[in-house]
């Protein structure tokens, strides 16, 4: 049987993989908003409590799973919560035969480098101060899949795939 493709997907800042500034991403950028839509569309999305509580609610159209270790954490019936990524990742694997995409933050994409196959990036041009780093990805993540410059909202973007 196949496996699902686990796949991170972030946006980050070129100059120093900034992602997050007080539970919040550091920009709006339309482009990159649509661009996450469209790929992780009808597939699974695995993301930490603070990540979940930053979005407020269930993305639609996604099966949500919030790692969590709090057993009482409540979220809404069309959302998960699972004591760790792997049991995120094997609920997920139970739910989409594809691709599974693990959204945030810092802590989950730290502990998914080893065992995500595929990254998708935002690598957003500019100054940012902020609170949370993406991990150095780059000895894992070597084959350039697919890249692009695009630029909306007032920021110059670059979209770039990687695998192992």
């Amino acid at each position: 049987m196949n496996q699902p493709t686990v796949s991170i997907i972030v946006a980050l800042a070129k100059k120093n993989k900034l992602i997050g500034k007080n539970n919040k991403l550091p920009w709006h950028i339309t482009g990159d908003l649509k661009h996450f839509k469209k790929i992780t569309y009808d597939h699974p999305i695995i993301m930490g409590r603070k990540t979940y509580e930053s979005i407020g609610k269930p993305l639609p159209n996604r099966i949500n799973i919030v790692v969590s270790r709090n057993k009482n954490y409540s979220v809404p019936p069309d959302c998960f919560v699972v004591p760790s990524l792997q049991e995120a990742i094997d609920l997920a694997k139970e739910k989409d035969l594809i691709e599974i995409f693990i959204i945030g933050g810092g802590q989950i994409f730290r502990q998914a480098m080893l065992v995500a196959d595929k990254i998708y990036l935002t690598l957003v041009e500019g100054d940012f101060e902020g609170d949370v780093y993406f991990p150095e990805y780059e000895s894992l993540f070597k084959k350039v899949l697919s890249r692009s410059e695009h630029e909306s909202s007032g920021y110059k973007y670059t979209f770039l795939t990687l695998a192992k």
